[in-house]
């Protein structure tokens, strides 16, 4: 079923890629915008500075990318992805020290940024009618009765690329902005007589530093796990401005890991020997151990821009025909949350949902209907994302608390995240929904308002008051997390950390040689 001849995707990202998988099957030609040449041997490109970092495609995300793409989770994981269960597979310090391992019902595939975006670039050229044009850039759009009833976006005004620096004109029937934070398209569309959008923001001032490693030859004997997580210990007395971190060891492709290390208004380090230095005055010392045994492979990579922005195109009252806006573009998240990718995808997949359900052409009125069910499923996102950023007195933006609030969520956070990780070990009910939310599969608001949910996290409160948990709630930080697996809330020789069996395939998407 075709809609019209033309859909415009302005970027070429992971939202870019997204959009275009799910306008595919409803147009004949889908043409992408992408202002970076993008090299075969995967470096990383000015486009996405943010490649650097580690990336959790959660399984929302996962799921939405194997929509667009059908046999994309199993091209990654062929690609170099490691799919593991997070529960047995990291060592994780929370509140009281090191965690308990145990299984639990949430996996995850870990892999590079640029793996990921690779992997489904492959995919995407597999799709007949999809181009992707290099070295682009768009400079405009063409638009007809901006701001009236009917007043709508016809195509994109656009320079470079193979046809040279001359400006020219690409007629569309639908153009898609997915163009990041950055985006200049509500600019372009306000000058045209649009009202600019209302943005809501928020910004915790949120750093975070990462460099890459090569891991040891042989994993030595304590170092059982793949990834390992630090959280910042909650302390109210004096204590190591580190002991507020989040770390990481992130394991991806070719035997490396990203090591990360993250603050709220804290500077972080750019030199490598800061990065060693600080990662030693971390809480527990393992990290800096594990860190030490491995081989530099780049420099440090610092990044601030952690804001969180929305643009609420579905506050305006006529909104452009013509014109869709997914991914940082209309909604950008901390990165610390990961939830960037997937948020994207699944707003792709909404909009393949509801373009399914129109006949010939695209009605008039399908634009303010996508914006708005777009906002319903941002919202709960959204609230996630905020949930822990508004607790601090340095926030700036138009989302931030009372300061009565700041001081509530500052101090009760943290305990709530450490009480609620440790019920879960312990409630599987507790622990579907939970695993449901941080996927993006649930409200959150939803989950709080559970009656079974809350009798839940009180009944483990009391237990834990009384000491009456079956689980430890935590091992001596000081030491190495022990490797013992508990089941049936007994310990059992754990063992090294396997990735999770994948059933075979006949061919495989060939891995390059990421370049940091």
């Amino acid at each position: 079923m075709s809609l019209g001849k033309k859909a415009v995707v302005l970027g070429g990202s992971i939202a870019g890629m997204c959009a275009a998988g799910a306008v595919a099957p409803y147009f004949d030609e889908v043409v992408v915008l992408e202002r970076d040449v993008i090299a075969d041997n995967m470096e990383h490109r000015r486009g996405v500075p943010q490649s650097k970092h580690p990336h959790f495609l959660l399984n929302s995300g996962r799921r939405a990318m194997d929509t667009l793409f059908p046999g994309y989770e199993d091209d990654l994981i062929e690609a170099g992805g490691m799919h593991l269960m997070p529960s047995v597979s990291a060592a994780h310090c929370e509140g009281a020290g090191w965690i308990p391992r145990a299984e639990s019902t949430m996996s995850m595939v870990y892999a590079s940024r640029l793996l990921i975006e690779r992997v489904l670039r492959n995919k995407l050229a597999d799709v007949a009618n999809i181009t992707v044009h290099e070295g682009v850039n768009v400079t405009g759009l063409e638009t007809v009765n901006g701001g009236k009833p009917g007043g709508a976006v016809t195509g994109v005004w656009l320079s470079g690329g193979a046809e040279g620096p001359g400006k020219r004109l690409i007629e569309a029937d639908l153009v898609i902005d997915t163009l990041g934070r950055g985006s200049a398209v509500s600019a372009w569309l306000e000058k045209a007589g649009w009202p600019a959008p209302p943005i809501q923001s928020l910004d915790a001032g949120c750093t975070y530093t990462t460099q890459w490693f090569q891991k040891p030859a042989e994993r030595p004997d304590d170092w059982w796990w793949h990834h390992m997580s630090i959280m910042p210990s909650g302390e109210t007395g004096p204590h190591p401005v580190e002991h507020e971190f989040i770390s990481q060891i992130f394991p991806i492709e070719g035997d490396r890991v990203l090591v990360t290390m993250g603050s709220w208004g804290h500077p972080m380090p750019r030199k490598e020997d800061e990065f060693i230095e600080t990662a030693r005055r971390l809480r527990a010392p393992a990290f800096a151990r594990a860190v030490e045994r491995c081989t530099p492979l780049s420099k440090v990579f610092v990044t601030k821009s952690t804001g969180n922005m929305r643009r609420r195109y579905d506050k305006l009252d006529n909104p452009p025909v013509g014109l869709l806006v997914i991914g940082d573009a209309i909604c950008g998240f901390n990165p610390f949350y990961a939830q960037g990718m997937s948020s994207a995808g699944k707003c792709s997949v909404l909009l393949g949902e509801m373009l399914s359900k129109q006949t010939s052409a695209i009605e008039p009125g399908f634009y303010r209907s996508y914006f708005a069910e777009q906002s319903k499923l941002l919202d709960d996102i959204w609230t996630l994302a905020l949930a822990r950023d508004r607790g601090f007195a340095n926030a700036t933006g138009t989302d931030i608390a009372p300061a009565w609030q700041q001081r509530l969520t500052q101090r009760l956070s943290w305990p709530f995240f450490n009480l609620l990780s440790a019920a879960t070990r312990e409630d599987k009910y507790l622990e579907a929904h939970f695993t449901a939310v941080f996927n993006l599969d649930e409200s959150v608001t939803e989950m709080v308002r559970d009656p079974k949910f809350l009798a839940g996290m009180a009944k483990f409160a009391v237990k834990k008051a009384f000491r009456r948990n079956k689980l430890p709630i935590g091992f001596d930080q000081t030491l190495d997390p022990p490797s013992q697996i508990y089941r049936d809330f007994e310990p059992h020789p754990g063992g090294p950390a396997t990735v999770i069996e994948r059933p075979a395939k006949t061919s495989a998407t060939p891995e390059a040689s990421p370049v940091v």
